[in-house]
């Protein structure tokens, strides 16, 4: 891993040839109560990828004794990487999408 002094690391960061500065999130199609239902089109150092519905949440819905719903929201993960897609890029991506793609749960949708 290197960066560069006096600057934002996360602008000059890089793990093997990818900068997080080369990762951009193109397009998502995902929306309010569905947001991980959508499909994510980033670029990684020029290359542009598309994900059919790859993010799964970290939140949680559940119900208490008096069945009162109870829904959290927490950060996205990728389930489903293209065989191909640079694995020294993932976290840089995971990174972005987090940082851009408003926080869902489990069960938006209940």
């Amino acid at each position: 891993m290197k960066f560069e002094r006096n600057k934002d690391p996360k602008e000059t960061l890089r793990v093997g040839k990818y900068a997080y500065s080369e990762v951009e999130i193109v397009a998502y199609s995902g929306a309010p109560y569905s947001f991980c239902s959508g499909d994510l089109v980033i670029k990684v150092g020029g290359v542009e990828w598309t994900l059919e519905r790859p993010l799964s949440s970290g939140g949680n819905v559940w119900f208490d004794e008096d069945w009162s719903e109870h829904v959290e929201e927490g950060p996205w993960e990728i389930n489903d990487w293209p065989d191909d897609f640079p694995e020294e890029a993932k976290k840089y991506v995971i990174d972005k999408v987090n940082e851009e793609i408003p926080w869902g749960c489990c069960g938006g949708c209940v």
